[in-house]
């Protein structure tokens, strides 16, 4: 990152805002390499399809050619994701014996392929008209968001690399942009890690035959759901903070989904850009809701269906896609037959979407059981235990009170306060967005905690006091992150970053 920033802005200084855009090119084509180099050939060639394609739709609109297009983005992260898939589907099936093809899954795949079939579609549409090679390979291989999102559109980054401003240093840049980027990664190293500690254990014993209890169950999928909570958050902050040393902004992709008030809600703050491409690339082409109720849902259930199937190629995702069809649908026929009884969906009491959020985490986290567990017997162990089936033992500390007590490995006192803490935090406090509001951290309108977002950048007042007190709390905030990386013990795992 350093040599990143400081070749940035040394080219960007003598000038050379062109040679300044290749050279982000290139750091990030080292980044995505790094982990296999091989696979810079597969990206490299997924680019160049795209743009001969995307240049051949901006000279004539063919729908054949966005088809051809389309095929051949769905046809590449077919073959190396889904492959082995449907070969162990087809032999299960018909009793043959064809060996897996044992693909490795290359980084990325699934967010770059996405990322470039939306652009395929707005060129389409005529939503774009930018012809240079740099600025679309820029697009695809911005390394804050080319790993695990957010799914952007060429149109909300390409235009910020467009202005000159972001080829000066900018100490608020840099500041706001740190600040962000070790808030996701305390949220994934502190919060996420240690969460993942406690859901690892009980998943993988109930994946070898083993019954939790109920206190177990519980505490083992509370702890996953708050796993993959901070892990994405704190990704998406990281991915946020990165691209806003260089003075880009990136769209929002997790804005509190626990704080939803139902499923609809959820998967409107919830890797939102992912929601955002279902919506506007396959359910509203599927017809949306234009054609009545019936097909409606079974849109939903087409788009939900599909939605868990790209998360991995498993019937554990399927069917986790598939109940949360199911709950969409039971909402919005809920609202639907509220409104045909005469009553106001858009009120609500302060009790009411209390028990609605409560309703919808409850929902959700039992969701997150088919999606953790590797073995549907596994899954199906840890329901039986949520539900009491197992038998039901008090942690050794509740002791003192009289009660029957044993151990919940690997849950102790400590730990299961632990928990409730972070369930507090995701349920109560505001967000990285709404804490550093007031210096537009994302694209779009952010209702901060400390006020309104500056307009027009930094005020005049601001600017000849801006380098004495934000370099400081840059430094403060690097040295923060160097500590939280020596600190690591083991290498993290980035739960999205499989997908």
């Amino acid at each position: 990152m350093p040599a990143v920033i400081l070749g940035f802005f040394l080219i960007a200084a003598k000038g050379q805002h062109q040679l300044a855009l290749l050279w982000l090119v290139a750091t990030s084509l080292f980044f995505y390499g790094w982990w296999n180099p091989a696979y810079l050939i597969l990206l490299g060639g997924s680019i160049s399809v795209n743009y001969a394609v995307g240049r051949a739709l901006m000279t004539k609109r063919s729908k054949r050619l966005l088809v051809f297009g389309l095929a051949v983005n769905l046809g590449l992260i077919g073959f190396y994701k889904y492959a082995d898939f449907f070969i162990g589907f087809i032999n299960q099936v018909s009793g043959s014996q064809v060996g897996a093809l044992g693909l490795a899954l290359p980084l990325a795949i699934s967010f770059f392929t996405f990322q470039q079939i939306a652009y395929l579609v707005d060129v389409y549409r005529g939503k774009v008209d930018d012809r240079s090679f740099l600025r679309y390979v820029l697009f695809v291989t911005f390394f804050p968001q080319l790993i695990a999102g957010p799914i952007v559109h060429h149109s909300e980054t390409m235009p910020q690399f467009a202005r000159k401003g972001i080829f000066r240093i900018d100490w608020e840049n840099f500041s706001v942009g740190g600040a962000i980027f070790i808030i996701g990664l305390y949220k994934k190293i502190v919060f996420a890690d240690g969460m993942g500690i406690y859901a690892n254990v009980v998943f993988n014993a109930a994946d070898a035959g083993g019954s939790p209890d109920l206190i177990v169950a519980w505490g083992g999928v509370l702890a996953y759901s708050l796993q993959i909570y901070f892990d994405f958050s704190g990704y998406s902050d990281m991915a946020i903070g990165l691209a806003r040393l260089f003075g880009i902004r990136l769209p929002v992709n997790f804005n509190s989904p626990y704080k939803a008030v139902n499923i609809s809600d959820f998967w409107q703050r919830w890797h939102m850009t992912l929601s955002r491409f279902l919506r506007d690339y396959l359910y509203f082409p599927l017809g949306g809701s234009r054609k009545g109720n019936p097909r409606r849902y079974a849109n939903i259930m087409i788009t939900m269906l599909l939605g868990g199937l790209w998360h991995g190629a498993g019937w554990n995702f399927i069917f986790w896609g598939g109940l949360h069809g199911v709950f969409i649908t039971i909402n919005h026929g809920w609202r639907w037959l509220r409104r045909a009884w005469g009553q106001d969906t858009a009120s609500s009491t302060m009790s009411g979407r209390a028990a609605a959020r409560a309703l919808t985490f409850i929902a959700v986290t039992i969701t997150w059981v088919f999606f953790r567990a590797a073995t549907w017997t596994g899954a199906l162990a840890m329901l039986d235990g949520m539900t009491g089936l197992n038998g039901v033992i008090l942690p050794q500390g509740l002791a003192a009170l009289g009660l029957k007590t044993g151990s919940v490995a690997p849950f102790d006192t400590g730990g299961l306060v632990w928990l409730f803490v972070l369930l507090l935090v995701a349920w109560f406090t505001p967000n990285t967005q709404q804490w550093m509001g007031r210096y537009d951290p994302v694209l779009g309108p952010v209702e901060g905690v400390f006020g309104a977002a500056k307009q027009g950048g930094v005020t005049a007042a601001l600017a000849a006091n801006q380098v004495i007190w934000m370099t400081p709390f840059f430094i403060i905030s690097a040295f923060v992150g160097m500590l939280i990386l020596i600190a690591r013990s083991n290498a993290p795992v980035f739960i999205y970053m499989i997908f």
